[in-house]
């Protein structure tokens, strides 16, 4: 059977394979001409065809007056009058293609299962769309509130997710049949760095301000030693240990920490030069945790929807579970920045109080590196 008129006739492009849906919509478009009664059954909106001039039909057919089913029998008025109706917005749109969409159903009775296949692809695609945006959102350095923004669309696809779920039925298998992918690696930047090393200085000689760094975890680290010496430190203080650099070195000792890369006179050297406060250098760190984890929840989302392998439940299922991820990183983040409420804040319902600012990090604390590799 002839594919719906492409939109684009580049013939130096490589044609793109026919997907199943593209077949699904031909015979779903094909039923409703067959029994154009049955358009009061389909649930369907134009955004959901994959194909716009698909789209564009459908509409059609919704508008032009339903025909008297005796008379349709008999003549092709009503599609001619469909036709008519989409053809000044598909000027491309041959006058053969509804006889085209006639063939290509082989059931007018299905085509409730046609609009169910049409209605699954289109939340593939929806979701992979606010995947593709979450990530965007969390790269644009332009934003001026990045975390804000990457947020708000992490909540999007959060109520898109909620809206699908009603739509498709449960079943047993869940899980996606995608395989999870590898945890991509936190780029390692010169100022991630940075923000590292100073907080591992200052944290050693404010074992207050660590206690209540519980916000903070291991794996919000771009560089894996600095993940593993924040441990050393948080462990350290919650067993109520003293905490200077030396006790520090202990532990990463222990921890099997110190490596040929790695001497101990590194080690103190970089615990040793503070600068700023440790909870300035750790939202900065929670910050840039949370951006790379948006970018993994939507790759990660993007690689659950371009398999086809994957029921609707199943990808919904996949996006909750890797969105939760997010959330938890989030909440985290939450706590980093908005400092618990006072008795007297607590019982008052005004403005909550505003997102902590920390000190400039001077210029020497620019300059400065330490023997540590990066």
């Amino acid at each position: 059977m002839p594919p719906a008129p492409e939109e684009n006739d580049d013939k130096d492009t490589e044609p793109t394979p026919l997907r199943a849906v593209h077949f699904a919509e031909q015979a779903l478009l094909g039923a409703l001409l067959l029994e154009p009664q049955r358009t009061t059954e389909v649930d369907l909106k134009a955004e959901h065809f994959d194909s716009r001039i698909h789209g564009l039909l459908f509409d059609a057919m919704r508008t032009v007056p339903l025909p008297d089913p005796e008379q349709h029998r008999e003549t092709a008025v009503w599609p001619a009058a469909v036709y008519a109706k989409a053809r000044p917005q598909a000027p491309g749109l041959p006058h053969t293609y509804p006889h085209t969409l006639v063939q290509a159903c082989p059931q007018p009775a299905h085509a409730a299962a046609y609009a169910g296949m049409i209605r699954a692809d289109h939340a593939r695609r929806t979701l992979r769309a606010h995947a593709e945006q979450l990530a965007r959102t969390a790269d644009d350095t332009a934003l001026p509130h990045r975390v804000d923004a990457t947020v708000t669309q992490a909540d999007r696809l959060g109520s898109l997710l909620d809206q699908l779920s009603g739509q498709f039925a449960p079943h047993p298998g869940s899980l996606p049949r995608t395989p999870v992918p590898p945890e991509p690696t936190a780029e390692a930047s010169e100022e991630a760095v940075d923000d590292e090393q100073l907080l591992l200085a200052t944290a050693t000689g404010s074992s207050q301000t660590v206690q209540n760094m519980r916000w903070l975890a291991r794996g919000d680290f771009t560089v894996p030693l600095y993940g593993a010496l924040w441990q050393c430190i948080a462990g350290l203080v919650h067993r109520g240990g003293p905490l200077d650099p030396v006790t520090v070195l202990g532990e990463a000792q222990q921890a099997g920490l110190m490596t040929g890369a790695v001497t101990t006179r590194d080690l103190l050297e970089l615990l040793s030069d503070p600068h700023g406060v440790p909870d300035y250098w750790g939202e900065k760190i929670v910050r840039r945790a949370l951006l790379h984890r948006a970018r993994t929840v939507a790759d990660r989302i993007v690689v659950f929807a371009d398999d086809p392998t994957n029921t609707p439940y199943q990808l919904i299922t996949g996006c909750r579970r890797a969105l939760a991820e997010f959330a938890s990183l989030h909440a985290r983040w939450h706590r980093a920045t908005i400092p618990a409420p006072t008795a007297h804040a607590a019982r008052s319902r005004g403005t909550p109080p505003a997102i902590r600012a920390g000190p400039a990090p001077s210029a020497s604390a620019n300059q400065r590196r330490t023997g540590i590799a990066r």
